[in-house]
């Protein structure tokens, strides 16, 4: 990796709690468009428009049925741009246990760009992946699918995971997550 890589734990501004196991509750990891999609404006675009009403959906009808979580990734990304758009996803993920980016997920990230699964400039994306993974979460919701909620990439992520010994969440969209 290159060595302007910074690690995340290195700047955690929270500890991370043990996720709650009450009840054998399932996990879920909130990626950045998540949180973005949650409380952004609405959009005029009708397919984002249709992402951010499906998002708050979710959050008002299924969070209840999940702990969820999110990193110090997820707390950089949300913490940059606009100041008032700022104010409202960091209301959101204060309100969340932060994963800590432990040095298997370091490695894991690193194993995931190096592979070529994911590009170099998707680093931050691998760390969602390598986060989620080493904390044993069972999903990770998200509006990227170009990198993340997308079958293809989805899958060799898994199979480079499996073959480390590690288990990969679930990666989808909040419509997916939507229970039956």
């Amino acid at each position: 990796m290159d060595d302007a890589v910074v690690w995340y734990e290195r700047v955690s501004c929270r500890d991370h709690a043990p996720l709650d196991d009450r009840d054998n509750v399932e996990t879920v990891y909130l990626e950045t468009t998540f949180i973005s999609y949650l409380v952004a404006r609405s959009s005029s675009d009708v397919i984002v428009s249709a992402h951010q009403r499906i998002t708050q959906d979710w959050w008002s009808l299924r969070k209840a049925a999940f702990e969820c979580c999110v990193s110090q990734v997820v707390i950089d990304e949300v913490s940059a741009g606009d100041v008032d758009e700022v104010k409202k996803r960091m209301a959101i993920v204060d309100e969340l246990p932060v994963l800590s980016v432990s040095r298997e997920a370091e490695d894991l990230t690193e194993v995931i760009v190096s592979s070529g699964v994911l590009p170099k400039h998707a680093f931050r994306d691998a760390a969602h992946v390598a986060v989620a993974t080493t904390h044993d979460v069972d999903y990770l919701l998200t509006w990227n699918c170009r990198h993340l909620a997308n079958a293809q990439i989805a899958n060799r992520i898994r199979r480079l995971c499996e073959s480390r010994g590690q288990r990969v969440p679930s990666i989808c969209t909040p419509e997916e997550l939507m229970g039956g």
